[in-house]
């Protein structure tokens, strides 16, 4: 009995972990030609190789690392850390993953730990592991003082049903004065990855059954951004379960959404959308031949890092995506009138104007198997 019990709550915590982008990630690594990654440390690029600007913090076997000026360097060991996340005062916030539970940390920007937040560990949690909890998908809002993640404090101690629900609290304080946004729902994957916005409230995805909004669609486990101003209020849909989208990112002036969405297929497209301070506008898919994961925009607008297997069926690498990939074309120039008045003969005809090559993603890494499940942080 004990043993099912175990079993249950660790399927329950990959379930947690990640929703429908675990399995993603998980699916991509079944392949018969795919080797062990290679630690970004021992894949640096060489010095004439792109470089990407800031540093980027990213997760690889429960470690974490920075890529700054195009070279890779471990900040922690690899004891089970990921998701990490830029505060505005510079320090970072991770996770730290236990044996039946989950902790976010503030570490300095080299990785050294700093505070530990939330302390999910429950006194009796090896002897009932449901006493523990969860906390995911750290982020700190934008006046620097709240915290907002993944939590499962909707649970009750003993019970089996893990509803992940998007929480806030005081980065100084303590989980008692947390309190809840949403509701989670029950055994559908709950609500993830929040992003707090400039103007207040929140954006996340919650993972819900299709059939539950729309009886047309097949009862498939499908992602919705949702957006909420104020704790246990409803909110509201902001994409539709057929388009399946997940892993919302805000560009940093604060006008586009990047996401990606998968229209209930076994697919994983960038898409963009532009954002008002209350809805999204036309979805443009901007990437449709790569399985993408964790779009993560540059902090001076020059593009968008993402995850995608270098090759069919492999390893999750870090590829950049420019600018001008999926930025509007330039409006075309208004005639200037002729002068001395209107023109008797016949008007010159305008040469064309050259269509420029389409600008392809850069893949900056070939073999260092990144984590899928972990969004990236940006900072200048």
């Amino acid at each position: 009995m004990i043993q099912r019990f175990i079993l249950g709550v660790v399927l329950v915590g990959v379930m947690v972990l990640g929703g429908t982008s675990t399995y993603m990630y998980l699916g991509a690594r079944h392949t018969r030609s795919l080797a062990a990654p290679e630690k970004p440390t021992a894949a640096t690029p060489r010095p004439q190789a792109f470089s990407l600007p800031g540093t980027l913090y990213l997760a690889q076997s429960g470690a974490l690392y920075t890529l700054s000026a195009g070279r890779f360097h471990q900040i922690t060991p690899e004891a089970g850390w990921g998701q990490p996340s830029i505060s505005p005062d510079g320090t970072i916030l991770a996770v730290k993953y236990g044996s039946y539970w989950s902790d976010v940390y503030v570490l300095n920007r080299f990785g050294t730990v700093m505070r530990q937040v939330t302390s999910n560990q429950s006194r009796f949690g090896m002897r009932d592991p449901s006493l523990n909890h969860w906390s995911f998908y750290p982020r700190v809002g934008y006046d620097g003082a709240t915290l907002w993640m993944t939590y499962d404090g909707l649970k009750c101690d003993g019970c089996y049903d893990v509803s992940p629900a998007v929480y806030s609290m005081p980065l100084g304080g303590t989980i008692r004065q947390g309190r809840a946004w949403t509701d989670g729902g029950n055994y559908s994957g709950g609500d993830q990855q929040p992003v707090p916005m400039p103007q207040g409230g929140v954006i996340y995805t919650k993972f819900d059954f299709a059939s539950s909004y729309d009886y047309n669609l097949d009862d498939k486990l499908v992602g919705m951004l949702w957006y909420t101003t104020r704790a246990n209020s409803v909110g509201r849909m902001l994409t539709s379960p057929g388009e399946d989208c997940r892993e919302p990112a805000l560009s940093p002036d604060g006008k586009q959404i990047a996401m990606i969405c998968t229209y209930e297929k076994q697919v994983s497209y960038l898409t963009i959308a532009s954002w008002n301070g209350s809805s999204l506008g036309a979805r443009r898919t901007i990437i449709s031949d790569q399985l993408v994961a964790q779009p993560t925009w540059a902090p001076d607008g020059s593009g968008i890092a993402y995850f995608a297997p270098g090759v069919a069926a492999g390893q999750f690498q870090l590829w950049f995506l420019p600018k001008a990939a999926y930025a509007p074309p330039p409006a075309p120039p208004t005639p200037s009138p002729t002068p001395g008045g209107p023109h008797n003969g016949p008007l010159p005809t305008p040469s064309p104007t050259p269509t420029p090559p389409p600008v392809r993603p850069i893949q900056i890494t070939t073999n260092a198997g990144f984590d899928a499940t972990s969004p990236m942080a940006w900072g200048g």
